[in-house]
């Protein structure tokens, strides 16, 4: 064979493989789906003061495992002692307030008690008055007198009423459902709810992360100021769009971590997200941005799916770790095998790199 021919038998073998390949990459595309870009999400919660106060101390260390309700720091409690303490003293003074209240409307009522008998005692006076006036016994003055008298005696019943309903309005609702001493109760309340939140505790079990938090510094309400990693775990894969058009939740899915090269582990799609951020558009009163591309043929846009896996794993990688994820959509007795080659392939490729 010269040279020449030997030379057309390379090309020729060159162009069927590369056709091969290309046709195998198109059906693998599509029917077994493998992307790099996977991460291992631990969930991440920034754990942040209510209160704005000094811390006096850190009790975590970094990366210290805490289980959910455990002390992690404490706040300057002594504003929030005193205020706990004024609210008790305003409880008191409510109820205080309300006794001395209340014996001010016993005394109102035996006034009115006494102004009726007094008022009533004048009318009749002045009725015998009239009698006697008819028959000229007593003066007009005298008359006049008993009259006034007798008036003066109602306007004292009217306004005994009066004191007794502004008293009883101030004094409310007897017992528990007295207002002002619900209002220092409330107060009461919340001073003791201020004085917990000076220890500030782990809302799940997780690990203590990148502490800075150190004694003596000013945290602000709202701020966080420590982040706790959670035990759970969430696979993310970023694959190409037209890549999902096979898959629905539930499918196979094998995962490979950069971590633990060699090892595959069993999963199924749990989730795809319904979008990305290229697909949100705010209401900020700008014209649209279109944005300009001078290629031929564009990126192609990435779309977000999630993997469970099916059975735990015995030490929980850090999150945010790198993994690689194999689909295997649907029923497809001839990808399958191909898959299982691809995944174990990638399995072996990250014992080098």
């Amino acid at each position: 064979m010269s040279p020449d021919q030997r030379f057309t038998r390379w090309v020729r073998v060159a162009l069927a493989t590369f056709a091969l390949l290309f046709v195998y990459f198109l059906v693998a595309d599509s029917f077994m789906p493998i992307t790099p870009e996977a991460r291992i999400m631990r969930p991440v919660t920034r754990i942040a003061p209510e209160l704005s106060a000094p811390v006096v101390e850190v009790v975590v260390e970094d990366h210290q495992r805490v289980e959910k309700g455990d002390l992690l720091f404490r706040l300057d409690p002594e504003p929030y002692e005193i205020a706990l303490e004024k609210a008790q003293l305003n409880v008191e003074q409510a109820g205080q307030e309300n006794d001395r209240l209340q014996a001010d409307l016993a005394a109102a009522r035996a006034s009115l008690t006494a102004a009726r008998a007094n008022a009533s005692e004048l009318n009749s006076e002045r009725q015998r008055a009239e009698s006697l006036i008819g028959r000229q016994s007593i003066s007009r003055q005298q008359y006049e007198q008993r009259v006034a008298a007798a008036n003066t005696a109602d306007s004292d019943v009217r306004a005994a009423e009066a004191q007794i309903t502004s008293l009883e309005t101030q004094l409310g609702e007897e017992g528990d459902a007295n207002l002002r001493l619900r209002q220092a109760r409330n107060a009461l309340s919340n001073a003791q709810l201020n004085l917990a939140r000076t220890e500030i505790r782990a809302a799940e079990a997780g690990q203590v992360t990148n502490l800075q938090l150190q004694a003596g510094d000013y945290v602000q309400a709202g701020q966080p100021v420590l982040a706790l990693v959670g035990i759970g775990a969430d696979i993310i894969a970023d694959f190409r769009e037209k890549s999902l058009r096979h898959v629905h939740i539930g499918d196979e899915a094998k995962v490979v971590l950069d971590a633990l090269p060699g090892h595959i582990f069993e999963g199924h799609v749990t989730a795809l997200d319904a979008g990305v951020s290229e697909g949100q558009i705010s209401a900020n009163g700008q014209l649209a941005d279109i944005p300009t591309s001078d290629r031929w043929v564009r990126d192609a846009q990435r779309l977000r799916l999630h993997v469970s896996l099916e059975h735990p794993l015995e030490a929980m990688p850090p999150s945010g770790a790198r993994a690689s994820v194999q689909l295997l959509p649907g029923e497809h007795p001839i990808a399958h095998p191909f898959a299982w080659l691809q995944v174990h392939l990638i399995s072996w490729l990250h014992y080098v790199y």
